[in-house]
């Protein structure tokens, strides 16, 4: 069953893995201690560090004169009221998901404590039935722990990027002071305290629970691991509404502030007089820091599950072989050092010194830790895996060498870049794309429109050919296990990923608040070059632009799309499905249904955007209007009624779109059967993910074709501006339309067929026993 012999003990494993998240925590840490160092306060700075990180160098002071202290104070009031708002509508939100939490994770113990009729005996396993295993109601019940165990780190997770990244935006705004790679430092560190943190504690928490569980379960590794699945099921359901909820925060705010400030009143961005410009930065730490981080760490979190579900009934399971059983976790270990090694060189050995640097040190830490991860994961297939051994393919065991299953990973991780990169294209105003976009605007919004839909729709084309070459190469190789560790190497770099992400926000902030405490032009151009910069590189995040928010999308949904391959065939395979075949009825309706749940859910999440964005475009204009002295800056806005509305709105707004999600494969199962959910699941992957890709591309697009009109870097741009003109005002109704596309619905997407693979996959025994309740009556 397996050949050769494996290098690292079991007991070098057991300490390998808690040992690398501790050194993430700890770095994490080290990252926070030095972002601290910069005082948001009045007293005289000293200086105090190496003249690189400290403050030996002197303000630029033409700009800020004698009133020095006057802006610092300003700046550490603007980011207190960030910080509250974003602490107050988190808290908010996790009060109406944690009852719907306790409520799910009582279902979860009811329907699979059902199974065998809540009996406390052993029972024959499932894929081997001469052992014996833990009885039904066990798997209930470390099914439910392992569900709030996930959805209380993804929380944590979400939680705890929002908090760093409002410690962290004024003092990147006052670092810019003293030049610009200052402040890409700051911005940068915080955005790596987020990015350990969340990989560290995502890996330690699943490492420990798989331990404690051992306990009970002994030998029986089949039901140890169909119960951890319960921990990806957590992670992704708090993900959902952390990213429907704080995406439709921030967009709603994002669009009032635009439309009446920008467009009806012609003030900047980030003004003080715009009474939605806390709001909006709010939102970006609620939506892109706090909603991102929920997501990664669900994708991260099912990733894993679905390996090692695959794993448990193959031989590395069979024969209880520790260390090759924990291959998931040992590349999750590897990637929390490359990302660490890699993070050095934009903080420590390489110092940016000028704007145009900023872009290509984000690129380099994309390149960087993919290649050395590439490295790590051919020294982790040679010491942990045996060199040949079986994997469970649907019924049948078959033949890998470790050779393959490195191969499978590194696909999967070179997959994320390429999308990641194909998504820049799409989405930084430094390519054709998007300047062809913002030409567009010559002629008005209508042109701007269907130049930047035509642009999403094309950018599908190489990210899926990405996608479905990796499928085949991984499932060729090892089958489904293939498929799982795939996604988990597109993950691996995750912590590389979200400090990348987070910098984009942060920067974001920062010019807001050096717009809002009244610095100079200059400090304002800083910090907007820092945001371009992170723009594109975010869409990589999502499905890449390289402004921060670009880069982490493209491995959010391609690793989606693999994760839920994978927990789709762990499902088939639990239900007993001996054949999904699509010409059946009850499998093609499922195929119709679920290609049309993506769908519904955009519709509900953008209308929901557009509903919220109303109220608060009514708020903005009425304060214009009825506050004397607004205008001209001698009255302050009520700043408070626009968090509230933003708040009111996203709480109310997330319950529907998470419900469908949650509610579906339910309904399906019980109703309609495993067949029929089976359909559902293959549906929705196929058209979720090209709705993902092109919402995300699109909205991103408009963005930056609006920022490459206002920055006027070229004499084309130039040509099309200054703000305030007709193109510009195209640009930025573009940009409006295109903001819940880019920051709610596309990135809600690759939780949505996440989430419905992982939990058909938990309730697998109960629908498989007692499910198809219709076509069993008809």
């Amino acid at each position: 069953m397996m050949g050769g012999a494996i290098i690292l003990p079991d007991l070098a494993t057991f300490i390998v893995i808690p040992l690398c998240a501790v050194i993430g925590i700890a770095f994490s840490l080290v990252q926070w201690i030095l972002v601290s160092r910069v005082k948001v306060s009045d007293e005289k700075r000293v200086g105090e560090g190496d003249g690189k990180n400290g403050f030996t160098e002197s303000l630029i002071e033409e700009e800020e004169g004698n009133n020095d202290h006057n802006v610092v104070r300003k700046c550490a009031d603007i980011q207190n009221a960030i910080s509250e708002g974003a602490t107050s509508f988190l808290f908010t939100e996790y009060q109406y998901v944690g009852v719907f939490m306790m409520a799910f994770a009582i279902l979860i113990f009811l329907f699979l404590g059902s199974v065998e009729g809540f009996s406390a005996e052993n029972q024959p396993c499932t894929y081997d039935s001469s052992r014996m295993c833990k009885p039904a109601l066990a798997t209930a019940a470390f099914s439910t722990i392992s569900f709030l165990l996930g959805a209380v780190t993804s929380v944590i997770s979400g939680f705890l990027g929002m908090k760093i990244a409002t410690y962290a935006n004024a003092r990147t705004t006052l670092e810019a002071r003293k030049g610009v790679g200052k402040a890409f430092i700051t911005a940068f560190r915080s955005g790596a305290v987020m990015g350990f943190l969340l990989a560290a504690n995502g890996l330690l928490v699943l490492y420990i629970t798989i331990n404690l569980f051992k306990l009970y379960y002994g030998d029986d590794w089949e039901g140890l691991f169909e119960a951890i699945t319960g921990y990806g099921l957590g992670g992704s359901s708090m993900a959902l509404f952390g990213r429907v909820g704080g995406g439709i925060y921030t967009k709603a705010a994002d669009v009032g502030a635009d439309l009446v400030g920008k467009v009806e009143r012609n003030i900047p961005e980030d003004d003080p007089r715009n009474p939605a410009v806390i709001a909006d930065n709010v939102g970006d730490n609620v939506g892109d820091i706090a909603g991102m981080g929920s997501d990664l760490f669900g994708s991260y979190a099912e990733s894993s599950c679905a390996a090692l579900v695959v794993a448990s009934i193959s031989s590395f399971g069979i024969t209880h072989d520790f260390t090759a059983m924990c291959y998931p976790l040992l590349i999750s270990s590897m990637g929390i050092l490359v990302c660490l090694f890699t993070t050095l060189f934009a903080t420590d050995f390489f110092e940016i010194k000028d704007v145009k640097e900023i872009e290509p040190a984000l690129k380099n830490q994309l390149i960087i830790s993919t290649v050395l991860m590439t490295i790590g994961i051919a020294l982790i297939s040679w010491i942990a895996l045996p060199s040949s051994f079986t994997i469970f393919n649907f019924g049948f065991q078959k033949d890998v060498k470790n050779w393959q299953l490195f191969l499978c990973v590194s696909v999967g991780l070179w997959a994320g870049l390429i999308i990641g990169f194909v998504t820049e294209y799409y989405t930084s105003n430094a390519y054709s794309p998007v300047q062809d976009v913002a030409d567009s605007c010559r002629t008005g919004a209508a042109t701007n429109i269907i130049f930047g839909l035509a642009l999403g729709y094309k950018s599908v084309i190489i990210p899926i050919f990405a996608i479905a070459v990796s499928i085949f190469v991984s499932f060729s190789f090892a089958a489904m296990y293939g498929i799982a560790v795939a996604a988990l190497g597109m993950l691996s770099t995750i912590a590389t990923g979200l400090a990348i992400d987070a910098y984009g926000p942060i920067s974001d902030n920062a010019g807001g608040i050096a717009e809002m405490s009244g610095m100079s032009h200059r400090i304002r151009e800083r910090t907007d070059a820092l945001d371009a910069a992170g723009n594109t590189t975010a869409a990589i995040g999502k499905v890449p632009s390289f402004q921060s928010l670009g880069h982490l999308f493209g491995f959010a949904i391609g690793s989606a799309a693999l994760v839920s391959l994978a927990l789709f065939g762990a499902f088939v395979s639990r239900a007993e499905i001996s054949s999904v075949d699509v010409l059946t009825p009850k499998v093609f309706m499922g195929l119709l249904v679920g290609a049309m749940l993506p769908y519904w859910f955009s519709a509900m999440t953008m209308k929901s955007v557009g509903s919220a964005a109303l109220k608060m475009v009514e708020e903005v204009r009425r304060q214009f209007n009825t506050i004397p002295g607004l205008m001209e800056g001698t009255a302050k806005p009520d700043y408070a009624m626009c968090v509230k509305i933003s708040t009111d709105a996203s709480i109310k707004e997330m319950i529907p779109p998470g419900a469908l999600v949650m509610l579906t494969p339910l309904i399906v199962g019980i109703l309609f059967g495993v067949e029929t959910l089976s359909g559902v699941l293959a549906g929705s992957l196929v058209s979720g993910v090209q709705i993902a890709i092109s919402a995300s591309n699109t909205g991103g697009a408009w963005d930056n074709a609006k920022k490459y009109i206002e920055a006027g870097a070229s004499e084309h741009a130039r040509a099309l501006g200054p703000k305030g003109s007709d193109s510009h005002k195209a640009a930025v109704t573009g940009d409006t339309v295109g903001d819940p596309l880019k920051d709610t619905s596309g990135p809600s997407l690759n939780i949505l067929i996440k989430l419905m693979a992982v939990e058909s996959l938990v309730f697998a025994p109960f629908f498989a026993t007692h499910g198809g309740i219709l076509f069993k009556i008809f």
